[in-house]
């Protein structure tokens, strides 16, 4: 995949980034190295790799999965710009 100026405008256009003119071509070559990268990636061979989530092998501690109510509402709320009867206030953002 080839990624050119117009692309990158377009990506950059989608994500609200301001990008200069005068620098699209060079994120242009940018990305097209990360993407000659990841297509690097795609060729190793994982077949036999077991999924993990992180480098290092180790087992969380279980603890009991008890729902409770907090017990602290008032510090809870301390922080909240406004609270109405033990609730958070927020603005209406929906008609």
């Amino acid at each position: 995949m080839t990624i050119d100026a117009a692309t990158v405008r377009k990506v950059a256009k989608l994500a609200r980034i301001a990008e200069p003119e005068e620098r699209l071509d060079g994120l242009a070559h940018e990305l097209n190295g990360i993407m000659k990268w990841i297509e690097q990636l795609a060729e190793v061979d994982t077949k036999d790799v077991e999924p993990m989530t992180s480098a290092v092998h180790q087992t969380l501690p279980m603890r009991d999965d008890i729902v409770t109510d907090g017990a602290r509402p008032e510090q809870v709320l301390s922080n909240a710009p406004r609270a109405d009867r033990g609730f958070f206030v927020v603005p209406k953002v929906v008609e």
